[in-house]
């Protein structure tokens, strides 16, 4: 049994990594990043749930979903978040590299928040995949900004739902 947990560090001060096995072969990890059905079941943090979301899946086309809260102990309960991805390049099942917005229900951009260039990088280890997140800040502020916002305790949590459909998938077969 691999160690699954995701890894994290800071590289060049602006350069957030994380990285994370994961039980399921290369082809079949990549698909669950490209199709809205699958980013429904795990591309959120707990308490909170997807419930739009749009995906053009190539390059220059755009991601943009919603996130609410609905764990009423949460003191952000019923608040959304909105985001929109814009995809860079896609080399299936390889690369992912997108930009990462903040936005609005319109998918208007919020200019005053950090919009990273972000890098997936699926590495085929056989039975298992070990992805890798490269996100890019055009600044130590704006990396700063996330990392106090809680972007690491987020990512994990998506990347542990990830992992628990990755085993629910996996048992099904």
């Amino acid at each position: 049994m691999t160690n699954n947990k995701m890894i994290s560090r800071v590289e060049n001060e602006r350069f957030l990594v994380l990285e994370r096995v994961y039980n399921m072969p290369r082809n079949e990890l990549f698909q669950l990043f490209k199709e809205p059905e699958h980013l429904k079941r795990w591309w959120s943090t707990d308490g909170w749930e997807v419930t739009v979301c749009n995906v053009d899946f190539r390059p220059g086309g755009v991601w943009h979903y919603c996130m609410v809260c609905v764990d009423k102990n949460q003191e952000e309960y019923g608040m959304e978040s909105w985001n929109k991805t814009i995809y860079k390049e896609i080399i299936e099942p390889e690369k992912i590299v997108y930009i990462d917005y903040f936005s609005d229900s319109e998918g208007n951009i919020n200019e005053s928040m950090p919009s990273p260039v972000v890098t997936l990088e699926f590495i085929d280890l056989g039975n298992q995949t070990k992805l890798i997140s490269r996100s890019e800040f055009n600044s130590v502020e704006s990396l700063q900004v996330v990392l106090d916002m809680g972007v690491l305790e987020g990512i994990n949590q998506t990347w542990n739902k990830l992992n628990e459909l990755v085993e629910k998938m996996n048992q099904g077969k």
